[in-house]
């Protein structure tokens, strides 16, 4: 299912930077819409992954803590161009809202800009993308009775129990179901492509053994670095002020199950009680990081920046997203292997036909109840719907459409 890559590695390189930096500039809605984003462009388009891996890829992902659109991006990139790929997929799709909200932090600081026209345009782009995503992933992934059922069920129990652990468990459930109905039965599920991850065994345990070591010792060197003299105070650029922002915001990208939106009360928790950041810095902050395209992580760049300038909103970031790339690349050289396997095949079956349910439950929650508040908004979201289905229209199109779309609206 690979299309041909560009002669040379450096040309592989290039055009994955060229892409995810697209992705980057373009990819508003948050983490469900950035999925919808990937599966056009990366699989729709580009077709670099067929529909099963890139499902699998996305399940994977929902098991591990951390920003669940950044890891899809990041897997992709390593399987397209080994590890190097998988930093310069993270590179492109991160960079322009780390440069928005270093930038907002400089220029805006308190601005309230989350009401504006153009901003809930980008809302009803969302709701576009995420319902053609779910479209062509029901087609391929719930297209017989049981997983339909799988599906529908998922959505079912993601709005009436939206929490992080709730999905957990409910992807747990769905793998369970799909390995009882599915383990024994040949072609219920689409024939998985083999999945070509660059890294090897070893080296995957080693990123994993890496997490857990980083987990369990920075607490610790920070305690010793602050009662040796060091201070949690960020700004007079100390190696114990740095450390003790690194510690904070790796533990908070390590503990997050759910997507982007859990890990802003455990920064709140990190950042406001020390002084770092205001509360009225923090909600300003937010406001602005949903105004930007890319994951909604990058709003560590923004409290980073308010902490210690440009080296905190460099440190920041590296740290909450290290334990994302981590993961992604000790986790994937095991799960190839083991998505082969028949019983996890049929465990997979339930377990793809739970993540459409569960976009099917976000496309409602949060995406339609935020960005569908009159009939006009639902007439421009059938119109943007429309462009990418049927129009087979670029998604930067869309994107400018519907904020211009909304704009116009707002002027009636």
């Amino acid at each position: 299912m690979h299309t041909k890559k560009p002669k040379g590695r450096l040309g592989t390189l290039i055009e994955l930077l060229l892409v995810s930096t697209k992705l980057g500039l373009t990819s508003f809605g948050g983490p469900i819409a950035h999925l919808g984003y990937f599966h056009h462009e990366y699989i729709r388009r580009r077709k670099w992954l067929d529909e099963r891996s890139y499902a699998d890829l996305v399940a994977l992902c929902q098991f591990l803590p951390g920003p669940a659109s950044s890891q899809v991006g990041i897997g992709i990139g390593l399987m397209r161009a080994g590890l190097l790929g998988g930093l310069v997929a993270w590179i492109g799709f991160t960079l322009p809202s780390v440069i928005a909200l270093i930038l907002f932090a400089l220029l805006l600081q308190g601005g309230d800009i989350a009401g504006a026209d153009w901003i809930h345009g980008l809302k009803i782009v969302a709701v576009a993308i995420v319902a053609h995503a779910i479209m062509g992933m029901g087609q391929k992934l719930a297209p017989d009775r049981n997983r339909a059922t799988i599906a529908v069920a998922a959505a079912v129990f993601s709005l009436l129990s939206p929490s992080a652990w709730s999905q957990v468990l409910l992807i747990v459930c769905a793998g369970l179901i799909g390995l009882w109905l599915y383990h024994r039965q040949n072609g219920t599920a689409v024939e998985a492509a083999p999945m070509e991850v660059p890294v090897s065994r070893k080296f995957g345990a080693f990123c994993l053994a890496l997490f857990l070591v980083l987990l369990i010792s920075l607490p610790l060197l920070r305690q010793w670095t602050s009662a040796s003299g060091g201070a949690d105070g960020i700004g007079s650029g100390g190696g114990g002020e740095i450390l003790a922002l690194f510690d904070s915001f790796y533990r908070s990208g390590s503990l997050v199950f759910g997507g982007g939106h859990v890990v802003l009360p455990l920064l709140e928790r990190e950042v406001v009680p020390t002084g770092w950041v205001s509360s009225e810095q923090f909600l300003a902050g937010y406001g602005a990081t949903q105004a930007v395209p890319g994951p909604l992580f990058t709003f560590a760049s923004y409290l980073g920046m308010m902490a210690d300038g440009v080296l905190g909103a460099v440190v920041a970031t590296i740290a909450i997203f290290l334990p994302a790339f981590l993961l992604i690349v000790g986790a994937l050289p095991f799960w190839s292997s083991l998505r082969t396997s028949p019983k996890v095949q049929g465990a997979l079956a339930g377990v793809n036909a739970a993540v459409v349910g569960i976009l099917l439950a976000a496309l409602y929650n949060p995406l339609w109840t935020t960005a569908i508040l009159a009939p006009a908004d639902f007439a421009l979201a059938a119109v943007l719907f429309g462009m990418l289905a049927f129009w087979k229209l670029p998604p930067w199109i869309v994107v400018v459409t519907g904020a211009l779309g909304c704009l116009l609206l707002g002027q009636l």
